[in-house]
């Protein structure tokens, strides 16, 4: 797809699809800026539009128009913002991503959207960067092993926009080229959490590590069971015994000479989990081939702070492995020695994304971070807690963890902090180790963030929770169906921000 802004002649050509966004407050009279541009042609048609299908505006509510030849655009197609107050540059990944996906639901192959104005300021180089980015994330489709007549064609090829305000062309033409970096980021994300456990094994991801790691500057080395085994790994190993798929530990490291800071980026790489001899039910086990999705964000990411060259030390890891029962799997009642040299009591097989998580967070806390941050779909607990929708976050660091929010706000991620409350550790007392893996019921996602944070120490560091917003089962936004791709744009917004710090 090819991307421009501010194009000087647009009323010269003709335009298959205009994109607007409107916001509530458009409807409510006639003087609106949303009309007020269009009259005396479009306006009129708009308002009879919006009365006809009931359109409010309400936020991801859409309206098509077909202009019978009255404009130099065939259809205009209107994506609800909600409340302008509300609104900043960071969403409009979704209504771009909206009117992308529409623009190939009617076949256009030029789309051109215009940036709302709005009575905050309007940051038009960051709502272009964003708009770019849902522009690319709309078209995405996985459908590899779809017959062709069932494919979605892909009939968009040109994608413009205007700003409010205008932008001089090199920095218009490096914000796209920022977006083009993370959508493709995301995407690459999106396919690996997208494609099915038995083809994307922990062999087959660190393949596509070391692949991509060498088309972009990352250094990347993988491990197998002999070289965990040498390390100590002993729950990670663990909790791979039960597969006959040999696990993989990945090591992806960006190390410019300029480096400012080291960053340790953790994670949870269980490329299928069936709950081990806790087997899961069908229902439970039903999408855990996602369970990787904690990796596919930091193995996607790293490739970002490598293309732009950020002088921030970067290191990328996770623990791949199936969860499998089997004669060989590891059980109950089992004590484990984790990389650490901490012993762990197993009293739930199924809780074994924590497990991997301690030894990476331990291999990565010999790496001298200044920082380290995981991801992992950890818990069930926490999509009770927060939804489908929203990630958890847990740090042993407030000033670190305020810094992380402000990426994931910028990045238009949702996420929300959670306490670690010390009484909790109680759950995790074993007699017979140092830790069990799993505490009661309740608090459920906060004690699997006690757990992983008895592995960091004193070292600054995130934990993000993310098993509910990385994958959806409806189209929302930039979000297709399937993979989401969450977490990789607030991790490059968060690199980008120490990077300019």
């Amino acid at each position: 797809m090819n991307l421009t802004a501010n194009p000087a002649a647009l009323p010269g050509r003709v335009i298959d699809l205009l994109g607007l966004i409107a916001f509530e407050d458009d409807l409510a009279g006639k003087d609106s800026p949303l009309f007020a541009s269009f009259d005396p042609v479009l306006g009129p048609l708009l308002r009879q539009v919006f009365a006809d299908e009931r359109f409010k505006a309400s936020f991801g509510q859409t309206v098509i128009l077909h202009t019978q030849g009255s404009l130099a655009v065939r259809r205009v197609a209107v994506v609800g913002a909600g409340s302008r107050p509300d609104f900043r540059p960071a969403l409009a990944r979704h209504q771009a991503a909206t009117l992308a996906r529409i623009a190939n639901q009617v076949g256009a192959r030029s789309l051109h959207i215009l940036q709302p104005s709005t009575e905050v300021d309007p940051q038009p180089i960051r709502w272009l960067e964003a708009a770019a980015e849902g522009a690319i994330l709309g078209a995405y489709r996985f459908d590899k092993y779809l017959a062709s007549e069932k494919r979605t064609p892909q009939t968009i090829e040109t994608a413009s926009f205007q700003t409010v305000s205008p932008v001089p062309p090199d920095v218009a033409a490096a914000a796209i080229d920022r977006a083009r970096r993370v959508a493709s980021a995301i995407a690459h994300a999106r396919d690996l959490v997208n494609e099915p456990a038995a083809t994307l094994t922990p062999t087959a991801l660190a393949a596509d590590s070391v692949a991509r790691a060498a088309a972009t500057g990352v250094v990347a080395t993988v491990l197998g069971p002999a070289d965990c085994r040498e390390r100590g790994m002993g729950l990670f190993l663990a909790v791979a015994q039960g597969s006959s798929q040999e696990p993989r530990f990945i090591h992806l490291a960006w190390r410019p000479a300029n480096a400012k800071k080291r960053i340790v980026l953790v994670g949870k790489g269980v490329t299928f989990d069936s709950g081990g001899l806790s087997l899961k039910t069908n229902e439970g086990m039903l999408g855990m081939k996602a369970d990787m999705a904690g990796a596919a964000a930091v193995l996607s990411a790293i490739g970002v702070a490598a293309e732009e060259l950020l002088p921030i030390e970067v290191h990328a890891l996770a623990a791949c492995t199936e969860n499998m029962p089997s004669g060989t799997a590891y059980k109950l009642g089992d004590v484990l020695r984790s990389m650490s040299g901490k012993t762990v009591e197993i009293n739930n097989t199924d809780a074994e994304g924590r497990l991997t998580l301690a030894d990476a967070l331990t291999y990565g806390l010999g790496l001298g971070p200044d920082i380290v941050l995981d991801f992992a779909t950890l818990t069930g607990a926490c999509v009770v807690a927060l939804g489908p929708h929203t990630a958890g976050v847990m740090s042993n660091d407030d000033a670190v963890a305020a810094n992380w929010m402000a990426a994931t706000h910028d990045s238009g991620e949702d996420m929300w902090p959670l306490p670690l409350p010390s009484r909790l550790m109680d759950q995790l007392k074993s007699d017979v180790a140092d830790l069990r893996n799993t505490g009661e019921r309740w608090g459920g996602a906060l004690t699997a963030g006690l757990f992983l944070k008895q592995f960091v120490g004193a070292i600054p560091w995130i934990h993000v929770d993310l098993a509910g917003p990385s994958t959806t089962d409806k189209e929302w936004g930039c979000y297709g169906k399937g993979a989401t791709g969450f977490g990789v744009a607030s991790i490059v917004q968060y690199l980008r921000g120490l990077a300019a710090s």
